[in-house]
This record gives structure tokens, C-alpha cells and sequence, in this order.
């Protein structure tokens, strides 16, 4: 549970966040993140979300208050509203509104297909990247502004994952030639900047009781929509109404089915750097893959 000086330290942060007195009078531990702790907080009329981790995290946070607001500020699709970040103690945390999420529909997949596809049609940025660097899982991802997308998804995605991995030990066969190949492999490609969520998995998505969908969690920066649609497909669970949804609106261009390999191998490299295990076996052989 939560310390008393940590509540002490939330209750006031968001008080003055919010400009109205908050006090905890129920807090609750919830379960399911791989990351951070969470809570559900509450005082008689308001409920609050609340992430905690160590203290050296607040700006992980930081980040994605950063992003969430970038997201809404599109007017395109829910996000839960950031409030709040600080630190008290050895602990940093992220005061978030409070949404009751519930399992989505036919219906709200399709809803949410158009809704991403909507977020990924506005225009802000003429370079990929985002203004600050952020973090995918506890991962640091950099975002410098970068002209051309084949530079940024080789040196800021890929290869910034590929040196993280073998300094945690890991042994690639076809790393320096998939570097050497991923101008060819998106040669004919040339996709807009698009604000993308950047960690679009089924635990990161859902719907509220009134059919609104919402997503969360980002690691949110300008770079090609289809980085998002490819991590729908490494995990499963968006199912085709919301694949009809987003065509219904932005169709995928040719290719895709290739470049989505390059696009959820950052991810599965990234999996390895947090986790270990099988996911290098997997790298591997998305790499061979690629260079087939």
C-alpha cells in the first residue's frame, strides 16, 4: 500500500494541480503491469489513477504525461487525463484520470480502428522524432528530429536496440547485414510523419461502458503509422473489425506486410533488453527473414 508520505505527497500534488482540496480516503492496489506498481485513489467524489516506481523513473513519467497530452491535444481519441507527476521519498509516480475500462466489442474495435487512423492523419511535424526522448517499457528510446525515416528507424530504432542487446550479451548472425539492408527494404517507401502511440498492444487499449474507445500508456512520437499497425499484429488481440475500421478511413499502403517484420523487430529486441529469454531466437529469425 501506499506509504503515508507518499499519499500525503499525491493528495497535495494533485490539489494543486486541480486547483480543489483531494484528500485519500480509499486506496486500492491493482494488479496486471509489468512495470509499476498502480492504485486505484478516491476521495468521496473523485477517483484517480496512479502509477509509482523508483524514484530515478520521474522522468519516464514525465514523458508520458508529455505524450499522453500530445495525443489528446489531436482532438482524435481518448487517452486518460494526465494530471500529475512527482517524487516523495524513493518513489516517483504518475496521477492519471481514473477510467473504468471494460473488454471491447465488434463494435469498439472497429470504432477503435477508426479512431487510430484518424489520430495518425493529423499533421504536425515535418521531421520524425519528438521533442524530448521518452521510454518504451523502462527502456530509454531517444527521439532526435531526423529528416528521413530510413535514418531514423536504422539508427534510432534499431541499431540504438541492437547495441543495447549485445552489451546485455547477446550474439547476432545478421545484425550488420540487416543495418546494411533496411534502405532497401523501405526504399520505396516514404511515409509522413504521423503521431504514432508507439506501444500499441492489446494491454494498452480498451473502451469505456459508453462505447468510447481509449488508449494508454504511450511512448508517443512522430514517426510512420505503420509502426503502430505492425505491433497490433505481434500480439494478437485487435481482431478485423479493426483492421475494416482503419481502411474504412486510412487505407495501408503495399508493402506493409514486409516492413512490419522491421517495424515489431525494435519490439522484440526491446523485449529481449527488459526481459531475456527466447525473444533473441526470436530477432534472429525475423532478421533472417528480412534479408530472405
Amino acid at each position: 500500500m501506499l506509504s503515508q508520505a507518499l499519499a500525503q505527497s499525491i493528495a497535495h500534488n494533485i490539489s494543486h494541480s486541480v486547483q480543489e482540496s483531494f484528500q485519500i480516503e480509499k486506496s486500492q492496489a491493482l494488479h496486471g503491469g509489468d512495470i509499476n506498481q498502480a492504485y486505484k485513489i478516491a476521495d468521496h467524489d473523485r477517483t484517480y489513477f496512479v502509477k509509482v516506481n523508483q524514484s530515478d523513473r520521474l522522468n519516464m513519467f514525465e514523458a508520458e504525461l508529455d505524450g499522453l497530452n500530445q495525443i489528446a491535444n489531436t482532438h482524435t481519441i481518448r487517452v486518460p487525463q494526465p494530471i500529475c507527476t512527482g517524487t516523495a521519498e524513493e518513489y516517483s509516480y504518475l496521477v492519471l484520470e481514473y477510467l473504468p475500462i471494460v473488454q471491447l466489442t465488434e463494435k469498439t474495435r472497429y470504432e477503435l480502428g477508426i479512431k487510430l487512423a484518424e489520430l495518425h492523419l493529423v499533421s504536425g511535424s515535418t521531421a520524425f522524432g519528438l521533442s524530448r526522448d521518452n521510454t518504451i517499457g523502462t527502456t530509454a528510446q531517444p527521439n532526435p528530429w531526423t529528416a528521413n525515416w530510413i535514418d531514423f528507424w536504422r539508427e534510432i530504432r534499431i541499431k540504438h536496440q541492437l547495441d543495447l542487446a549485445i552489451q546485455n550479451g547477446a550474439n547476432f548472425t545478421y545484425a550488420n547485414r540487416l543495418l546494411e539492408a533496411i534502405p532497401t527494404i523501405l526504399k520505396d517507401h516514404l511515409p509522413k510523419p504521423s503521431l504514432v502511440h508507439g506501444d500499441l498492444w492489446g494491454g494498452n487499449v480498451g473502451a469505456l461502458a459508453t462505447g468510447e474507445v481509449v488508449i494508454f500508456d504511450p511512448a508517443a512520437y512522430w514517426g510512420d503509422r505503420e509502426v503502430d499497425l505492425a505491433m497490433t499484429e505481434l500480439f494478437g488481440g485487435f481482431g478485423a473489425e479493426f483492421y475494416k475500421g482503419y481502411e474504412s478511413i486510412y487505407p495501408i499502403a503495399p508493402g506493409f506486410a514486409k516492413r512490419k517484420t522491421l517495424y515489431n523487430l525494435y519490439h522484440i529486441l526491446n523485449h529481449y533488453n527488459l526481459f531475456g529469454g527466447s525473444y533473441l531466437d526470436q530477432a534472429n529469425r525475423m532478421m533472417a527473414s528480412l534479408l530472405n
